[in-house]
């Protein structure tokens, strides 16, 4: 069966302007893929029986970067939108197991889509002779099926990091993946040592963030294991602690499972207890433990952070939610604490986007133990955002910025030097108690005294 594609005018353009000039061309991989599902595709790359000569001499007159020419890539920039426009081509040896020694161009489009990872992205599509599809990767999309184009050890070898874009594909499109294709990366799985780290870290976050994660995460955690080595030991470890009915990489799932699919915030559930078996404790009735995991769960993140180059302030926040997420947010009693002073600290530590993500954390830990239910924790959850909603309604005091004084006035009222910051910090401190109100004279009062 034949499928309509709708092009953006301007692949339109450049398709119509190849086939003047006499070569064949195609839109080709994801955008194809995408289509075919329903999805409106984000990139539209184009594969033609042109040679980079021959592309510059099409696209003379428009704006073009030749930052991949020896491989065969002109970038076609069209009202400012960047196109990849590729030569057909076969690659060479992939001796460094990332990117091919050499490219030879060749004028067959089936030829080209050999070398692609996998059936569904080996699909390209023209106005003319419809879809292009000699690996039927049409049939794998229909079965909801991720497999290797050839022979999958060879296709993984070329580049390990298809190892975890199966995956991640199979989680974002709730596919299941090929018995040889899993086979194959399971083996192959220690080559993503192989891998720079901010490759790992695209695919990764988006295997996270995917409808699947959860099924994917179970049925390959060795593979994640390559990525971060604190996972081996969870799996089907049991915590021997009554507050927990999973063992530790299961609750680590649901944890994940649990929260919006937000990066850093699936990061966080993914490592927010890798530090439990280090910290792990044994009393005398052999219940497990787990003070001060917090910290070591912490650490691993920040080496995480660092190995997948998340960026300073991704990074920051990462460690800070992970160190944090067990952060009491009940009372010694139990309720829930919804009090105004215990807000406003909470606010003045952690500022009201990271609050907010905290209690959404503490909802899906909550939840991943077994031991309550979705409905009694989301309706905790519901009462402390409404609590928090009515605080902020209010624009209180809980920054040093928010005081009515600032450092200056606290000069003319006579104090130096360290005095300074120590009286603002008072301040602040018995402004969120409610032991003073936040008006300038009332605190210069406060200071006086």
């Amino acid at each position: 069966m034949n499928y309509e594609l709708t092009l953006p005018a301007p692949v339109s353009t450049l398709l119509s302007r190849l086939k003047e000039s006499g070569f064949s061309a195609y839109v080709v991989g994801g955008c194809v893929r995408d289509a075919l599902l329903g999805i409106a595709p984000h990139d539209w790359d184009i594969c033609t029986s042109a040679i980079p000569e021959q592309m510059q001499e099409v696209f003379h007159d428009l704006h073009t970067v030749e930052t991949g020419l020896k491989h065969g890539t002109l970038t076609v920039v069209v009202d400012h939108e960047p196109y990849e426009v590729t030569t057909f081509r076969v690659d060479g040896d992939y001796t460094d197991h990332r990117h091919p020694d050499s490219v030879c161009f060749v004028d067959n489009l089936t030829e080209d889509l050999a070398r692609r990872d996998f059936t569904v992205n080996a699909m390209a599509w023209s106005p003319d002779t419809g879809l292009a599809d000699p690996f039927n990767g049409q049939q794998d999309l229909a079965d909801n099926l991720i497999r290797c184009v050839g022979e999958a050890e060879k296709r993984f070898d070329e580049d390990a990091l298809r190892i975890l874009r199966a995956l991640r594909f199979a989680s974002v499109y709730d596919f299941a993946i090929e018995p040889a294709t899993s086979a194959a990366l399971r083996k192959m799985a220690p080559d993503l040592s192989r891998v720079a780290g901010e490759r790992i870290r695209e695919e990764l976050l988006k295997l996270l963030c995917g409808k699947a994660a959860g099924r994917i995460l179970r049925e390959y955690p060795e593979v994640l294991a390559e990525i971060v080595p604190e996972i081996r030991p969870m799996i089907g470890y049991d915590q021997q602690n009554h507050h927990h009915s999973y063992d530790l990489w299961e609750h680590t799932v649901r944890g994940i499972e649990g929260v919006p699919a937000e990066p850093i915030l699936r990061l966080t559930m993914l490592l927010h207890d890798t530090g439990k078996i280090a910290a792990r404790t044994t009393d005398e009735k052999g219940e497990g433990h787990y003070k001060g995991h917090q910290k070591y769960s912490e650490q691993i993140a920040r080496k995480t952070a660092e190995a997948l180059h998340l960026d300073n302030a991704s990074r920051e926040r990462l460690c800070n939610l992970v160190l944090h997420h067990d952060i009491p947010l009940r009372t010694e009693s139990g309720a829930i604490n919804t009090d105004r002073s215990f807000l406003l600290r909470r606010l003045n530590r952690f500022g009201e986007e990271d609050l907010r993500t905290l209690f959404l954390i503490h909802r899906s830990d909550r939840v991943a133990t077994g031991y309550t239910t979705q409905e009694r924790e989301d309706a905790r959850l519901k009462e402390r955002m409404a609590a928090l909603d009515a605080l902020l309604a209010e624009q209180p005091c809980f920054t040093l910025k928010d005081l009515a004084v600032n450092g200056r006035d606290l000069i003319a009222a006579g104090l130096k030097g360290k005095a300074v910051g120590e009286a603002l910090q008072a301040l602040l401190e018995a402004v969120m108690d409610g032991k003073v109100p936040n008006e300038k004279d009332a605190l210069l009062s406060e200071i006086r005294k």
